[in-house]
């Protein structure tokens, strides 16, 4: 029998639980009872809060466990918990205690999937450098499945895959931390201080990067950044072939960056020019970077012609220094995806003139130090707002190099008084740029609302 309707049919005559019922479940639950399967979802919210999807699925036969405490009255054989929540929490080592399975979305994914897996993860630049690989594959007439963390549940489209396809899979640190499986390529763009305020420690936040690659034997491929010192120490625990891509210089073997601008590929002997970077259309360094990862990645899979045309064609992704509009010569961007201080650093170092920046959010407890010597030089007029402005703020007044005539910096009560403040100071010639620092959780869903909510504001502008 074909593994995956041999997989769902083991579940049938058991109950099943998913646990969260945000966007990236609804898929999942919908595939449960597709296959006719008994299952109870379980959330905070009330089934008021859910609206039109509680009221059609459970008419669909959807059981629903709401409201606070509702962790405490737990069941099921299987559990499907959704990424946020920590695998550790008392309700699940209950369960498990009981013998209930608790996996995931992704886990049973990875479990089923009948094509080869590119898995993406890192602090910075994995949604563009998924992409990325996903646009090379296709380009080359492969049927690519993208998703994951990116946005995209994959489980419920099992059914369609064939090994003939690819699955492209952005991963975040949340979805490998119960991870037991990997992928066979595997790409780890960089690791830096993130998401400690879910994470026990930094410790347990780069372990759960390794996840990525861990499970891989020797027939795997693991995509390392050279020049960040954490990803190139993952190379001694690699089971099969390691490739590395490098900003700086040469590598061992991968693609890297020369004096000159070029982006080359060497398989440790030979060395070939693949492009110049001025082909890139996406600006800034880091996009450089997630460049060569995407290539490494997919050597021998797609010719250098095809990558020559994606990065001549391709205009980015959105909430990535995306281009907003311009309103009498003020250039407006929104960068919400610049979620910690090294995405920051990274669209600052993109700028060629000094900014006006608009920053704060949700403290995920890292540290604001290092973005610091950046906005001092690429930020002249600073708005802060949220529930890490003051720390912002006192990061940046405390640097020795702090000059209050070359940098102003403005408390906001509000997002809305932020971007409407950024309208009054902003002349001609200026650029405007959402570079948050902070995730979005004290205001918003998360970052792709936060980025709309800046982009319709601005272009209510007249």
């Amino acid at each position: 029998m074909d593994p995956i309707c041999a997989y769902f049919d083991s579940l049938k005559g058991k109950s099943i639980s998913v646990v969260g019922i945000g966007v990236s479940h609804r898929p999942l639950i919908a595939l449960l009872l597709s296959r006719g399967l008994d299952v109870t979802a379980y959330d905070r919210k009330s089934l008021e809060d859910l609206g039109e999807f509680g009221r059609e699925y459970a008419q669909k036969g959807l059981k629903f466990v709401l409201g606070d405490g509702y962790l405490d009255r737990l069941e099921g054989d299987y559990i499907f918990k959704t990424p946020g929540m920590r695998g550790d929490l008392p309700a699940f080592e209950k369960a498990r205690a009981r013998g209930a399975v608790v996996t995931s979305e992704m886990e049973v994914f990875f479990q089923l999937c009948p094509c080869p897996i590119f898995a993406v993860t890192g602090s910075d630049g994995k949604t563009t450098t998924t992409t990325l690989i996903s646009k090379f594959l296709a380009a080359r007439g492969t049927r690519c499945y993208l998703g994951g963390n990116i946005g995209t549940p994959l489980l419920p489209k099992i059914f369609e895959m064939t090994p003939d396809d690819v699955a492209v899979v952005e991963l975040s640190s949340f979805q490998l931390n119960d991870m037991h499986r990997s992928a066979s390529t595997a790409v780890v763009t960089n690791v830096a201080p993130n998401h400690l305020d879910w994470h026990v420690d930094m410790a347990e936040y780069i372990q759960a990067k390794r996840a990525v690659f861990s499970h891989q034997n020797a027939s795997g491929r693991l995509v390392l950044n050279y020049d960040n010192e954490i990803t190139r120490t993952f190379a001694e625990e690699a089971k099969g072939e390691v490739l590395y891509f490098s900003f700086r210089g040469p590598v061992p073997k991968g693609v890297y960056l020369d004096r000159e601008g070029n982006i080359c590929v060497t398989d440790g002997n030979s060395v070939s020019v693949l492009m110049h970077r001025s082909l890139i259309r996406i600006i800034g360094d880091h996009n450089v970077e997630n460049y060569m990862a995407a290539i490494a990645a997919t050597l021998g899979h797609v010719d250098y012609e095809i990558i020559r045309t994606v990065a001549e064609t391709f205009g980015g992704v959105e909430h990535r220094m995306e281009f907003v509009r311009e309103l009498d010569g003020v250039k407006w961007y929104n960068d919400s995806i610049a979620s910690s201080p090294t995405r920051v650093i990274a669209g600052l170092k993109a700028q060629t003139q000094k900014i006006i920046m608009l920053a704060g959010g949700y403290d995920k407890k890292i540290p604001f130090e290092p973005m610091v010597p950046y906005v001092l030089e690429k930020v002249k007029y600073l708005i802060l707002t949220g529930a890490t402005a003051e720390k912002i703020r006192d990061a940046i007044v405390s640097h020795p190099d702090y000059d209050p005539t070359s940098l102003t910096i403005e408390m906001s009560p509000s997002w809305d008084y932020a971007i409407d403040r950024a309208r009054q100071v902003a002349q001609k010639g200026d650029v405007v740029s959402l570079s948050p620092a902070c995730a979005s959780f004290d205001c918003f869903e998360n970052f792709e609302v936060r980025g709309e909510y800046y982009k319709n504001r601005v272009r209510s502008f007249t």
